[in-house]
């Protein structure tokens, strides 16, 4: 089954709503950056996170960067996002070790550690980025994201995020949901909503249980209704090329590509967020040497 997110928003419109299923990008992203469970479930949320906060940004050619520094084991993790909601990312140490809050349940808070901070640059097609961060409240992801548009934008958000990882260390489902009161919503919206989010609980086991994103938003936010206003097909992408790549070495300068070249040996240049090799000949290197 192919991932994708819903966008919606409350019959009353105090709500805006969205949702998604994640397995496959979170998949392919743990493959491509060999994490162990631990880096998986934290890295599979800052995936999560950001491929729904890059599609509410809706702006055309624009993207997203979700990152996370908390002072744990994993060190910094990295994600991409673009307008509609594709992703790519890394981390620092992806071999963490095992660390479990009870026997099956993965601590991902001691992971990213709490001494630090999440950030958010939104490249809007203007002059410069924005860039917002605040200091993390739990190193669980779903939290500090919730903390972020509360403290950084002064948007009221509930945000909740889950990575089953398998006893074969491999994904078993991932997903999540992000709601944003709206300006002018009552006290009773409000209260629904929370309830709502009570009685809806983790997002794991409504994932397991084989909950559509649709059904989620519909079970947390219930009574205030859904009207589903848009689908996306998303996945993990990365946007490096070849001619990406040469750029960046021409931006090494000409001592060290001329070191580079003397060495005499196919210099290989690995996209950290993808596993795409680019390979250049001391042919190659001479080449770019003349662009300088």
């Amino acid at each position: 089954m192919k991932d994708y997110l819903v966008r919606g928003m409350s019959m009353d419109g105090f709500v805006k709503a969205v949702a998604i299923r994640s397995t496959e990008l979170v998949r392919r992203g743990a493959e491509i950056q060999k994490t162990s469970p631990n880096a998986t479930a934290a890295f599979g949320r800052c995936l999560t996170a950001a491929s729904m906060m890059g599609n509410m940004q809706k702006v055309e050619d624009g993207s997203m960067t979700l990152q996370v520094r908390g002072g744990g084991p994993i060190g910094t993790i990295t994600v991409v996002s673009d307008s509609v909601g594709n992703v790519r990312g890394c981390v620092t140490e992806p071999r963490v070790p095992l660390v479990e809050k009870y026997p099956g349940k993965l601590d991902v808070g001691a992971t990213v550690g709490t001494d630090g901070t999440l950030t958010v640059i939104r490249d809007l097609q203007m002059k410069e980025p924005y860039i917002g961060s605040t200091q993390l409240v739990s190193g669980e992801i779903g939290d500090d994201v919730t903390a972020y548009f509360a403290q950084s934008e002064q948007t009221p958000t509930a945000c909740a995020l889950g990575v089953l990882v398998d006893r074969d260390q491999s994904v078993k489902v991932a997903g999540g949901y992000l709601l944003q009161l709206l300006p002018g919503a009552p006290d009773e919206v409000i209260d629904t909503l929370e309830k709502g989010i009570s009685r809806a609980g983790a997002v794991t086991p409504m994932l397991e249980a084989g909950m559509t994103p649709e059904d989620i938003l519909g079970q947390v936010c219930g009574s205030l209704g859904v009207a589903f206003l848009e689908t996306t097909e998303v996945t993990y992408k990365c946007y490096c090329t070849r001619e990406r790549v040469e750029r960046a070495l021409i931006s090494l300068g000409r001592k060290e590509l001329e070191e580079i070249r003397q060495e005499g040996k196919t210099f290989p240049v690995e996209c950290q967020f993808c596993d795409a090799v680019y390979s250049f000949t001391p042919e190659d290197i001479g080449k770019l040497l003349e662009k300088i």
